[in-house]
């Protein structure tokens, strides 16, 4: 199991998937996508995984923006602009969860 957790430290939602890992003894990257964001490499995994329009936070300042591009301004902007990701993003290999979503996760186990 290769845990990556990609969110923002100040999301509470990133905090509960940090330590849904760490009480079950679940080894796991952290990686605060504001500092860092996500490589292309990673971005195109997540959306084979979960879906382009998935990814991004309705609530988010730039949304207004990003709802009328076609897809693949959709992730040019995705990767320009992790404020609009919604957190956390959860890898494991070519599985994704957005969000908390301890069910899924359980199924890695």
């Amino acid at each position: 199991m290769n845990i990556q957790i990609f969110g923002k430290s100040k999301c509470f939602d990133t905090k509960k998937a940090e330590r849904y890992f760490k009480e079950r003894g679940i080894k796991y990257h952290s990686v605060n996508i504001l500092d860092k964001g996500l490589s292309k490499g990673e971005l195109t995994s997540v959306i084979n995984a979960v879906g382009l329009d998935n990814l991004a936070d309705e609530r988010a300042n730039e949304y207004h923006l990003f709802k009328h591009l076609t897809d693949e301004g959709k992730f040019e902007k995705l990767l320009e602009c992790p404020t609009l990701l919604i957190t956390p993003i959860v890898r494991n290999g070519k599985s994704a969860t957005i969000g908390n979503e301890p069910n899924i996760w359980k199924t890695w186990e």
